[in-house]
């Protein structure tokens, strides 16, 4: 993957100009046609028993999953959306396009963590806004020694520059947010936690990692599953992780006066839905959902993807 010197300027490109007005019509029309579309499933929802609304009631948010995609797509999105959140899956690439890209980008890591990695995520990556991979209590330590690690080099400045409209900024800015991913399918191909395993770590996280806030649940669902999905057919993985949601709050006391930093009666987020199933996620109840070859296209194969 090419790596480029640290710059704040806009990534350069090889692209000639008419090919590059090109992407950018093809980019801004997918992201119009999916926010219309989230739009239309978060009308459709009706308020049932398991969609308390939060304090305030908010917004799908919507993360562009941009891994192996080139820093330009994202320029392009970012300067036409400055709110919208993008979601990488890998390190090193993370890492490249925090670097040379805006500051005022929110990141989110949504890959598979890697324990020897935890540390250099939260303390290194710019406009880092959320872990999403969660699954144990070691990576939740490192993850917190990380951003601690940071936190003498203006994690406060940086973590208020990448807050976003819908109040998750400042509030939080000396806490790095973090997602518990739960094994909703049973896979073992997948990541995280078991679900009946899922309160354990949430309760450590709360209770032993002071720099992080955990901010809600992860899944990745079975790929049949999605496929299957739609508004009226409900995802047997996301039934699992909002009954999980439940089993979390209940415990950890969350929906009953509001523990130091939470706010009365604040929701865990739950973070499920992708490009297949987003819709049939959002009218279960989904906070946010991450969506990538929708808006960017195909992704080219991981040895052949350039940053620049």
């Amino acid at each position: 993957m090419t790596t480029l010197q640290p710059s704040d300027s806009s990534p350069p490109t090889s692209a000639p100009e008419s090919e590059m007005s090109l992407r950018t019509t093809t980019l801004l029309a997918n992201l119009s046609a999916i926010t219309a579309r989230i739009a239309a499933a978060s009308a459709n929802v009706s308020q049932t028993p398991f969609q308390r609304p939060q304090r305030p009631q908010r917004p799908v948010r919507l993360v562009a999953v941009s891994k192996l995609k080139p820093a330009s797509d994202i320029q392009i999105l970012h300067q036409h959306n400055p709110a919208l959140h993008f979601g990488e899956n890998y390190l090193q690439e993370l890492l490249e396009k925090s670097k040379i890209l805006p500051r005022g980008i929110r990141w989110h890591f949504i890959g598979g963590l890697q324990s020897n990695k935890c540390v250099m995520l939260a303390r290194d990556v710019r406009g880092l806004w959320a872990v999403e991979s969660v699954d144990s209590e070691k990576k939740a330590n490192l993850l917190d020694r990380g951003w601690g690690e940071r936190s003498g080099e203006g994690v406060g400045k940086d973590a208020i520059a990448v807050g976003d409209g819908d109040g998750d900024g400042e509030a939080d800015a000396d806490r790095l947010r973090v997602f518990v991913q739960v094994n909703t399918s049973g896979e073992e191909s997948k990541s995280g936690v078991e679900p009946a395993e899922a309160v354990r770590l949430c309760r450590y996280i709360r209770e032993k990692c002071p720099r992080l806030k955990l901010q809600g649940l992860m899944t990745i669902g079975a790929i049949a599953r999605s496929k299957a999905t739609t508004p009226e057919n409900e995802n047997e993985d996301f039934v699992c992780l909002r009954e999980t949601r439940e089993r979390v709050e209940t415990e950890l006391g969350l929906l009953g006066g509001g523990v130091e930093g939470e706010g009365e009666g604040e929701r865990l987020e739950l973070s499920m839905g992708m490009s297949e199933d987003f819709e049939g996620a959002i009218a279960m109840g989904s906070n946010q959902v991450r969506v990538g070859s929708t808006i960017f296209g195909a992704r080219p194969p991981k040895g052949e993807a350039k940053v620049v």
